[in-house]
């Protein structure tokens, strides 16, 4: 089973503008190429927004410049919407395992308002997730 990741949808406040923006560039990059990353081919890159995870990104594999320069994580498209579930930010990218990864929402399901982070963390600390 393919290894996932998740990273920061950094300057994108919502699923809409990180849904152009891939669609514009079909990558996302990374200063430095995972250990793993034979392992994430196949796998997904779930998108951090306001400590949730919100959005998934097939991975179609990782390139780099020819001037060595960061590391493109290519992307394949739709950014497919997951059941929103707390996560803190962090800077680059961390692994996912596949129990970890929250479930795609289904066709025509609607995530609604997604809440902050911060409440969606509490109500799991205390069992009401």
């Amino acid at each position: 089973m393919p290894l996932n990741m998740t990273k920061v949808a950094f300057a994108c406040p919502t699923i809409d503008v990180l849904r152009q923006r891939l669609e514009v560039s079909g990558h996302t990059t990374t200063r430095y190429l995972p250990k793993r990353h034979e392992e994430m081919v196949g796998g997904s890159l779930f998108w951090i927004m306001d400590h949730t995870l919100v959005a998934r990104s097939l991975i179609e594999g990782f390139d780099q410049p020819e001037d060595g320069g960061r590391w493109a994580i290519r992307l394949a498209m739709p950014l497919v919407a997951v059941q929103p579930r707390a996560r803190r930010a962090h800077q680059g990218w961390r692994y996912l395992e596949e129990a970890d990864a929250p479930a795609d929402l289904a066709a025509g399901e609607l995530a609604g308002a997604v809440l902050p982070g911060k409440l969606l963390r509490e109500l799991a600390r205390l069992g009401l997730d």
